[in-house]
């Protein structure tokens, strides 16, 4: 079997780390938090991001990361998506060319707006790239619930062999060829997963919400096909499925950090509660630049952005995407 090296070892990394030691393969996790390291090796757990556990014996956990990349063939990188680069500037020198990454990060970098991808091409320009998207709580994926999603690569022989790889009878991957469609999509729902949360937070029901996220899905589509994704793919597990899960489970630590600033919490109190990176506030400052630098329409990220970042009042940013001229749905 071929190794396996997971760089984090936070929900997401465990919960697939664990999907493939159970699969037989050697898995690596790299992770800076000692207490984390020690917890996966001596106890099988990992109790700081998913209680409960059961870890498997060929999993092992390293502080050092050559140690857990040591003759690895697949890195995944499990890390936030404003640490992609720093990561991949730390392994530059220590993973072969042959090495597949795969990130399961959502989002854009900041100032350079460029997809995940397009980060880690700029530093490991030699290495083979594929992006894990779609519909997928780590808690329900280290359990077994069945659960879908895509691999996306500008080399589709690099992502059918991460189908390969990650594919069981409880976790079906697709693959898809449209990596700009796909990339765009898991990360402006992490936007509308936010604001989806704020609505929540403030009190309003399920009308609120089946209108935000039909609406997010014009949004989504809008800036997903100026950048060149494909519009069928917005309607996807990696668009669509994933604009559901985050927007309607408690697991989203967008929701949830969202539900805090619609009670009115600031975004670093709400993050700090929430106690892991909440995607969708850099999302939401990444694409308001993006949009305003293009011209974009997006209005909900424009409003969620004022109340984040501006301290709009979301009772008054809902009430100004209401009262916004009349127009036609289908525009």
């Amino acid at each position: 079997m071929e190794k396996v090296t997971f760089l984090g070892g936070g929900s997401f990394g465990t919960a697939l780390s664990i999907l493939l030691a159970n699969k037989g393969y050697d898995v690596s996790i790299w992770d800076r938090d000692e207490k984390v390291v020690d917890e996966i090796n001596l106890k099988r757990t990992n109790d700081k991001y998913i209680k409960g556990l059961n870890i498997p014996k060929n999993v092992t956990a390293f502080t050092s990361l050559d140690k857990a990349l040591k003759e690895s063939r697949y890195v995944i990188l499990a890390v936030p998506s404003h640490v992609i680069r720093i990561i991949c500037e730390n392994i530059l020198s220590k993973i072969n060319k042959d090495a597949i990454i795969i990130s399961i990060a959502k989002g854009i970098e900041e100032r350079t707006n460029l997809r995940i991808s397009e980060v880690i091409k700029s530093v490991l320009p030699e290495n083979e790239v594929v992006i894990l998207s779609g519909p997928s709580h780590a808690e329900e994926v280290a359990l077994g619930i069945p659960t879908t999603i895509v691999a996306s690569s500008d080399n589709m022989d690099s992502a059918k062999r991460v189908q390969d790889l990650f594919i069981t009878s409880n976790f079906r991957v697709y693959t898809n060829d449209d990596l700009i469609g796909v990339e765009i999509g898991g990360a402006v729902k992490n936007i509308i997963a936010l604001a989806a949360g704020v609505s929540d937070g403030i009190g309003y029901g399920d009308n609120t919400k089946a209108a935000l996220m039909t609406r997010a899905m014009t949004e989504i589509s809008r800036i997903g096909l100026k950048m060149g994704g494909r519009l069928e793919t917005f309607y996807g597990l990696t668009g669509m499925g994933d604009l559901i899960v985050t927007c309607t489970s408690m697991h989203s630590r967008n929701r949830r950090a969202g539900i805090l600033i619609g009670k009115g919490y600031t975004k670093d109190e709400a993050s700090e509660e929430v106690g892991m990176v909440v995607e969708g506030i850099k999302a939401c400052k990444a694409f308001y630049e993006l949009k305003e630098k293009e011209n974009i329409s997006m209005p909900i990220t424009d409003v969620l952005y004022k109340v984040i970042f501006m301290n709009k009042d979301p009772e008054e940013a809902v009430l100004e995407l209401m009262e916004r001229e009349k127009k036609s749905e289908l525009l």
